[in-house]
Order: C-alpha cells, then sequence, then structure tokens
C-alpha cells in the first residue's frame, strides 16, 4: 500500500489526519480516487437516503466597507455615487419575497460600515425579528462582528451577546478567506486576521451560538496555507463544536485580481474532497454551485458534499466578480434527484424543514459499486 493509499483508508476509517498527512493529499492528482475515498467519508457521516438544500436570501444590507480585499468588486467607500444602505421597506420586501418562496432565513451581510453603532444594528435585528419572528437571522461575518467591537470599543463578547439578545440567530463564516496571517495581510486591509476571526466564532461559540466555516482559495495561498486554513478551523471545532458545515469555493478572479488564472472544477472538487477527508468533526458540506455552476454542484455530492446549499434567492458579491450561476428550486431538487437521493429541505442546524418525501426504493449511491458496503468501497487500488 503506497502512502496516499494508506492515508485514504485511515480517513475512510474515521482516523484523524495529520497536517503532513493533509499536504500529501494535495500533491495527489488523482481526483478519482480521492473523490472516492471523500464520498465513503461522507456516506458513512450521512447514510440518510436524502441530500439536502435550503431557501435563502444573501442580502448585502450595504455595500459600504472600511475593508479593501483586492479580490472583491462589491465594496464602496461612503463617498462613492452608487454606496447604499438599504431601507427598512426595501429589507421587508425581500424578506416577505423570500418567505413566499418558501424560504426560513435570510443571510445578511455588509460592507463594514464605518460609522454604524452597534445600536443600530441591534434595532434592525428587533425590528426584523418582530415582523418575521419566525425567520431566522444568519448575519454579520466575522469580519463584521470584529468591525463592530473594534469601532464600538466593546469586548466581543458583548458585541455578540447584545446582537443575540436582538434577535442574532446563527453567524455565517463569510470572510474567512484562507486563515493565515501572510494571504490575508497581501490580500486586505483593514479586515480581521486569522485569530481574530476565529475569536469571534469561538465568543459566538461559547454563547450557544451555531455557524459555518468557509475556505476561499486558489489565489495566492500555497497548499500547505490550505491545510494550515483547515486545521485551525478543526481545532476550534474540536474546542466549541460550534460549526454546522464547511463551504469552500474558488476565487472569482476580478477587480484587482482580474489577471489571476481561474481555478476550474478539478481544484474545486479535488480541495471539496480533501477537506471532507480532514475535516473529520464538521458534520456537513455544501456543494458549491454558485462558483461551480450546476453540473459541477451536482458532481459534488460525489466529492464530499451532502448538501447542495442554498436557493440563495439573491447573491451580489459573487455576481459582481462576474460569476453568475443560477438554479431554480427544482434544478436544485432535479440535480438531487439524478444523483441518487431525495432531496429534503433543511434549515441552517441541518434539521429536516419540510414535509417529507417518497422513500427512494434504489440503492444509494456509494461511490462504487452502489451494492458494495461503503467499509468496501474501491477506495485502494
Amino acid at each position: 500500500m503506497n502512502t496516499i493509499d494508506h492515508i485514504l483508508a485511515k480517513a475512510v476509517e474515521g482516523t484523524r489526519l495529520t497536517p503532513d498527512e493533509g499536504l500529501a493529499l494535495f500533491a495527489c492528482r488523482d481526483l478519482h480516487k480521492l473523490g472516492r475515498a471523500a464520498h465513503a467519508v461522507t456516506t458513512r457521516l450521512h447514510p440518510e437516503p436524502y441530500r439536502t438544500f435550503n431557501i435563502d436570501r444573501n442580502i448585502n444590507y450595504t455595500n459600504v466597507c472600511a475593508a479593501v480585499c483586492d479580490f472583491c468588486a462589491f465594496y464602496r467607500k461612503s463617498a462613492d455615487s452608487d454606496a447604499y444602505v438599504l431601507s427598512r421597506e426595501e429589507l421587508y420586501k425581500k424578506i416577505e419575497e423570500t418567505i413566499a418562496l418558501g424560504g426560513d432565513q435570510v443571510l445578511m451581510q455588509g460592507g463594514m460600515h464605518p460609522s454604524l453603532k452597534l445600536e443600530w444594528y441591534e434595532e434592525l435585528l428587533r425590528d426584523l425579528k418582530a415582523r418575521f419572528p419566525t425567520v431566522n437571522l444568519h448575519a454579520f461575518s466575522p469580519p463584521e462582528i470584529w468591525h463592530f467591537h473594534k469601532i464600538n470599543k466593546l469586548p466581543l463578547e458583548t458585541v455578540l451577546k447584545r446582537l443575540k439578545d436582538a434577535g442574532l440567530g446563527s453567524l455565517p463564516g463569510g470572510g474567512g478567506e484562507i486563515l493565515v496571517d501572510r494571504v490575508r495581510k497581501e490580500l486586505t486591509k483593514g479586515k480581521a486576521l486569522a485569530s481574530e476571526w476565529l475569536d469571534v466564532c469561538r465568543v459566538w461559540h461559547t454563547l450557544g451560538g451555531k455557524g459555518t466555516c468557509t475556505m476561499m482559495f486558489g489565489h495566492i495561498e500555497t497548499e500547505a496555507e490550505r491545510v494550515e486554513h483547515l486545521t485551525r478551523l478543526r481545532d476550534l471545532q474540536d474546542e466549541t463544536g460550534g460549526f454546522t458545515a464547511f463551504i469552500c469555493w474558488t476565487m472569482q478572479p476580478g477587480h484587482k485580481m482580474a489577471d489571476f488564472p481561474e481555478m476550474g472544477a478539478f481544484e474545486y472538487l479535488r480541495t471539496q474532497a480533501i477537506s471532507r477527508l480532514y475535516l473529520d468533526n464538521i458534520p456537513n458540506i455544501q456543494s458549491s454551485w454558485v462558483t461551480q455552476g450546476g453540473k459541477i454542484g451536482q458532481v459534488a455530492l460525489f466529492f464530499g458534499a451532502n448538501d447542495m446549499g442554498s436557493l440563495m434567492i439573491e447573491e451580489n458579491v459573487v455576481a459582481s466578480a462576474g460569476t453568475v450561476h443560477y438554479l431554480t428550486l427544482e434544478e436544485i431538487k432535479r440535480s438531487i434527484r439524478e444523483a441518487g437521493w431525495e432531496p429534503r429541505q433543511r434549515n441552517v442546524f441541518y434539521q429536516l424543514i419540510d414535509e417529507g418525501s417518497v422513500p427512494h426504493s434504489e440503492p444509494r449511491p456509494t461511490g462504487g459499486s452502489a451494492q458494495v458496503p461503503h467499509t468496501s468501497l474501491p477506495v485502494l487500488n
């Protein structure tokens, strides 16, 4: 058995990989082998006859941002003619449309606005929660929370407690990029560094909160730095258990990084598969069809993902970088069915919230022969 096969066998059996082993997997170009191992792990963790999706809306309540990120084409400065902060009426309308389409959540992210105080965000959350009590407010990425902490000169715990009391339901994992300061300092200015991003999640989890974590790759990071990023997420999950899911996607070249070569499906699927093998304590992985398109998003269900992510009624940041992939709700469901599972709607906590569906009568795909238990998958040649 060669080294890669040994590492894959460890992961499939549920034994934690070391950072050196994670890096060794990044040296493996055998996409099929990585994918089959990742799918075996996913099947072990999620033997259920369904794969999930969510319906929510990504609302960017402001595009004004104090940070400068080389990859971001969305942010504006306060004095720019097209800078905005959405009115309450605009927010109400967007949430009402989301509910009408069966959604149970809105993902709200800025802009790190330089002058809005914490009281403005508390009032926003209270107002929305009073008007839409059943809608989960999945809001404010860790860099935004860190920004609130800095400009209000309040401890992180105080900021997060106040936001939670006002109606914050869960924390999105945006702004993670690569959690290595060399990368963050080179890509961004005025944004939370790695330990600060992690501290926000740590405090939120300590308060009983849940959230997601992310990785945006395919820019200036090395493969060793991808492993470092994954290790930091895994370590924090050991400590708090607060991450419900991991989502990774490739950087969309644009803005100051328009000349960067775009990472395609091979690198996306390879990295997601390795992430599934490495992140042994994060239960769910979402497919990133928004950046890769519907077909690759569907294939990603065989490369470590157990969830098709969100219908995402509205998305602005990735679209600003020039990537435009849309799927309807029926297309998401069809993607899951065609792959061999039943589609089920979930909330941010991965609780099923639909009325159930007809049990699937066919064997579940297992990455090799559908008749072979996952423990016997031909992961090793």
